[in-house]
């Protein structure tokens, strides 16, 4: 259940980049963060007492604020990055950096996966970087590579994986609904004090609280699943999300996956048949 759970949390996540990228290329990040942040506040609430029956714990809440601050950053930057800088420089560098600190901080702390897995892993690290390949006309397009932000933004991601699994499975949601006060929290200060416009057409403005719904959407998953299984193949799956965006592109826009794509999807769909049998 615990590997279900991390595959469909990489399908929204792919699906939440997909649409936040796509406002994000027309509009300023911070308000498309924020207005996304806001959604997954306002649906954490409501689902809240669905999915917690017994009070958190104070350290339940202090790893969510944490996974909060640090993957409001990462959002915020991912999406600074690929709107600046090369996407198959920023998207693959992003999310392998989210997957190997999880990964190498869960195996440091005595999880040992089996041999299947260990090779499922290595196969998903691989498939992220490949389904993050451009076509040869987009590697033809001079612009700045965004290595920089992409680094910062992989590292501030990976912290939000491995915080936000530090909570106890009672814990519920509780901790989602503290990330999500401290993410929106750090946008509306960045707002305020930046004196940021935050206003956006409305069609633009539906497809980032569509964007949100579905990160939270993604987030649930990927919690649920940590609380269940171990953390270095679970992480892994949840970071299978390139090969979603680009599927996505694929079905809604029209774009063609090139040769590495091609094979980035089917090490993906390897590397979740590895960690299963793992």
């Amino acid at each position: 259940m615990a590997y279900l759970l991390a595959t469909l949390a990489a399908v929204f996540y792919g699906a939440a980049d997909f649409t936040g990228g796509m406002v994000a290329k027309r509009v300023a990040t911070i308000p498309v963060v924020l207005l996304s942040q806001a959604t997954g506040l306002v649906m954490v609430a409501v689902f809240l007492p669905l999915f917690s029956t017994a009070a958190p714990r104070s350290a339940d809440l202090w790893w969510g604020a944490a996974a909060g601050l640090a993957g409001g950053v990462g959002v915020g930057l991912l999406y600074y990055g690929l709107a600046i800088g090369t996407m198959s420089v920023v998207a693959p560098t992003t999310a392998v950096l989210a997957v190997a600190i999880p990964v190498v901080a869960s195996i440091a702390l005595g999880e040992r996966p089996g041999w299947l897995a260990v090779a499922g892993i290595l196969v998903g690290i691989g498939a992220i970087a490949l389904v993050s390949r451009p076509t040869v006309n987009a590697q033809a397009t001079a612009r700045p590579s965004g290595l920089g932000v992409a680094l910062i933004a992989g590292v501030a991601i990976g912290l939000f994986l491995l915080a936000l699994a530090q909570a106890r499975s009672a814990s519920g949601l509780w901790p989602l609904l503290t990330a999500r006060l401290a993410s929106v929290g750090l946008f509306a200060v960045i707002a305020v004090v930046g004196r940021r416009s935050v206003r956006m057409p409305v069609k633009l403005a539906a497809v980032a609280v569509g964007g949100g719904a579905l990160d939270m959407l993604a987030n649930t998953l990927y919690l649920l699943a940590a609380q269940l299984g171990p953390l270095s193949p679970v992480v892994t799956l949840s970071s299978l999300y390139p090969a979603s965006t680009v599927l996505l592109a694929r079905a809604v826009l029209g774009e063609r996956l090139n040769g590495w794509q091609t094979a980035g999807v089917a090490a993906a769909l390897l590397a979740v048949v590895l960690i299963v049998r793992g």
